[in-house]
């Protein structure tokens, strides 16, 4: 039975990754961060024989040459994502997503394993042409977007240099159960919740391009079972780009709420590192890989379902870390 590594997978994205996998029959070590957590474990409770969780540091070299060692193949994950974080701690970005990457890369050279690395659109920065494709540029608008096209050019770089397995996935705004509030839809939806008269949010005329996190993992699992694709970049996104209060006003009619929208200041971006617009050209991904998204509409309707469903999780809404 093949070892898969998952580094992160305890977070939103991960958790859902680690079940998917753990679906297909596979063994999953999973690498998460040890230390107090600002986000529930949502593994915590998963009793499953096939699973294994290690908390350590992705920047402990030793541990990770051993769990590569050990696995099979590796999907990499971890990574700190909080845009207004890094703003703060730039240099907490640069050390976890640049030099954790690079011991991730430095053990799949040695051991000669595959690996799929996880990229961001936030590396693309606000779209110049759409729909943005791989080749569309890159420019760094936040600390944390500088250290993803930094990690991505490393992975690329082990590819080029020393052969290296390397697929990189560079999925569009995910969404979905389990994540957050501090990214915009959950934040949205936790606040309605509580029916105030108004909800706070930053930048309302911003566009992204929303992927559902059951579509997401799908994409890496179909990633994975290909021979195909190392060495080449893969954007995975809907295609379609809204406005976050065009959202706002879906989730308002969905859940009867009739407050409005409160522009708060400390949400908004510094001008120069707003992003307005992304939407993705997946073109390349599906048609190497056969893959295809959902409806965003009905999977929005799936997420306000389960935050109503567990409530407990978000008593408090934060949105910067």
């Amino acid at each position: 039975m093949k070892k898969i590594l998952i580094t992160g997978g305890c977070g939103f994205i991960g958790s859902h990754l680690v079940e998917h996998f753990l679906s297909k029959n596979l063994r999953i070590i999973v690498l998460e961060k040890k230390g107090i957590r600002k986000i529930p474990n949502w593994l915590k409770n998963l009793k499953n024989k096939k699973l294994q969780i290690i908390y350590d540091d992705i920047r402990n070299k030793n541990k990770v040459y051993e769990l590569v060692k050990k696995s099979d193949f590796v999907i990499h994950l971890a990574a700190l994502i909080s845009i207004p974080h890094s703003y703060k701690f730039p240099d907490e970005h640069i050390s976890t997503n640049i030099l954790g990457t690079f011991n991730i890369l430095e053990a799949i050279k040695l051991y000669g394993k595959g690996c799929i690395m996880t990229s961001t659109s936030e590396t693309y920065g606000s779209g110049v042409k759409f729909p943005m494709d791989e080749n569309h540029r890159l420019f760094a608008q936040s600390p944390y977007a500088a250290s993803k096209i930094s990690a991505d050019q490393l992975g690329l770089s082990y590819y080029n240099s020393f052969d290296a397995k390397i697929k990189i996935i560079r999925p569009f705004n995910c969404f979905g159960p389990r994540q957050s509030t501090r990214a915009v839809i959950p934040s949205m939806i936790s606040q309605i919740l509580k029916m105030p008269k108004k909800i706070k949010l930053g930048n309302v005329n911003t566009s992204r391009d929303y992927v559902f996190v059951k579509d997401l993992c799908d994409a890496y699992w179909k990633l994975y079972k290909s021979p195909r694709g190392y060495g080449e970049v893969y954007n995975v996104g809907s295609g379609k780009s809204y406005k976050i209060k065009e959202i706002f006003k879906i989730l308002a009619k969905k859940l009867k709420y009739k407050g409005k929208i409160e522009i708060e200041k400390a949400r908004v971006r510094p001008i120069k590192s707003e992003v307005i617009k992304l939407l993705s050209s997946s073109k390349k991904f599906k048609k190497k890989f056969g893959w295809k998204p959902g409806n965003f509409k009905n999977q929005l309707s799936l997420t306000v379902d389960w935050f109503i469903q567990n409530k407990q999780y978000y008593k408090k809404t934060n949105y910067n870390f």
